[in-house]
């Protein structure tokens, strides 16, 4: 579940449909060995703030029983600083959305108008925690804040100011990842107050976001190029003939 309501939604079946299926804290560490097992690079938890004191029941007998890999608190942001407090020194890697700017916008989109506010504390709080992030030398994330946003139609999220805030409040060393996959989902399209998002962005609308970063300060995005299928394995090979 997810505790926002965003009307453009792309997950809405996990995050608003309430489908799932509810574990016991020890059940939960047992999932996380297994995608251990299975070779996945990290623990990603999603919207997870709900069940954070879960989270933090199932960790000690994970770890007794092997778990080694870094923690992924993967949300929209709008999380309680308490609960974040809760997660320090736990989490390794943070990847927070800021969503919208302004609070009508995110009345309107999110039903949460005092998302912008609690956005901005959560992502700070995250910050303070982990600093900027740090990546291996296969390009795997260890430790830090991986900022992520997501262009709306119309220049509607307030993309300017949301980069000019984050290169003066939290750090112009944050990794960004300018997001241009929107499209018209769950409640748009079938509700008129929604009319000004229900279509996709276009590359002028994603290349103004980019140079409003850029011009904000802003220099670590992450760009998605196509991989060599090869070049994490010969990237381990090499440092396994270095050690």
């Amino acid at each position: 579940m997810c505790n926002l309501r965003c009307v453009f939604c792309q997950n809405c079946e996990i995050s608003q449909l309430h489908r799932g299926q509810e574990v016991s804290p020890r059940d939960l560490a047992r999932m996380m060995l297994s995608l251990q097992d299975e070779g996945c690079h990290n623990i990603n938890l999603v919207t997870p703030e709900h069940a954070v004191p879960q989270i933090l029941e199932a960790l000690p007998p994970a770890v007794e029983m092997g778990l080694r890999l870094p923690l992924v608190y993967n949300t929209s942001s709008y999380d309680s600083s308490a609960s974040l407090r809760l997660l320090d020194g736990i989490v390794d890697i943070y990847m927070p959305d800021f969503k919208c700017w302004d609070r009508e916008t995110s009345r309107l989109y999110l039903k949460a108008p005092d998302y912008p506010e609690v956005a901005r504390q959560a992502i700070k709080e995250m910050h303070r925690q982990v600093g900027p992030l740090k990546l291996d030398e296969l390009g795997l994330a260890k430790q830090g804040i991986l900022l992520r946003h997501l262009v709306l139609p119309g220049r509607t999220a307030g993309s300017r100011e949301i980069f000019l805030w984050v290169a003066a409040e939290v750090s112009v060393d944050t990794y960004v990842n300018i997001m241009d996959q929107y499209h018209p989902a769950w409640r748009v399209g079938a509700d008129r107050r929604y009319d000004a998002i229900n279509r996709r962005i276009t590359p002028e609308e994603f290349r103004d976001a980019l140079e409003a970063a850029r011009a904000a300060g802003l220099y670590r995005f992450d760009r998605r190029q196509p991989q060599d299928p090869w070049r994490r394995w010969r990237a381990r090979l090499a440092a396994d003939r270095r050690v």
